[in-house]
């Protein structure tokens, strides 16, 4: 059946479940993480929190993106993200995969504003945080993705990134 088929589209999405307490400890562990595998482990956990959409029809439009995308169907993706996105404004993951798609497809133009809801919605998201940083740099935003990238890291330290971060005049990293 197809998602659009769904009675539950005329209704709406229902309200984003809070998921702030289950992120918590999640975002306290990463930063004492010893190292690289560990933290990978820590946000494996945190993505399937951030990969549970509000409902039936919204999962279905997520898991439909994402495999579009694995599958390198950037156009069946991003319909499949702007449906999503249509239906669940309030849905911080529907916007961080569009841009997921977008910045594949070097459309970092088209990345940015998806990025930036994602964060206005989830602020500590460490996907969006990463791709906002790697955006800017891309789009020769150097000191924005720079300052950026450190946020990134300050909620993960362990970010593969961090070797993109450049010192500050007399800091060291």
């Amino acid at each position: 059946m197809s998602v659009l088929a769904l009675p539950a589209l005329a209704d709406g999405c229902p309200e984003v479940p809070d998921i702030s307490d289950a992120m918590a400890p999640l975002y306290d562990s990463l930063l004492t993480a010893p190292d690289e595998g560990t933290a990978r482990l820590i946000v494996n956990r945190m993505w399937a929190l951030w990969d549970d959409a509000p409902d039936e029809p919204s999962q279905m439009m997520l898991d439909e993106g994402m495999r579009a995308r694995a599958s390198y169907d950037f156009l069946r993706a991003l319909d499949r993200f702007d449906a999503l996105v249509g239906y669940c404004p309030h849905y911080a993951e529907g916007y961080n995969q569009r841009a997921f798609v977008n910045f594949i497809r070097r459309d970092y133009a088209l990345a940015l504003p998806d990025l930036e809801r994602a964060l206005e919605l989830r602020p500590r998201h460490v996907g969006a945080l990463s791709g906002y940083a790697l955006t800017l740099l891309a789009l020769g935003r150097e000191a924005e993705g720079q300052a950026a990238l450190r946020a990134a890291l300050a909620v993960n330290p362990w970010l593969a990134e961090r070797a993109l971060l450049k010192p500050v005049p007399g800091e060291e990293l």
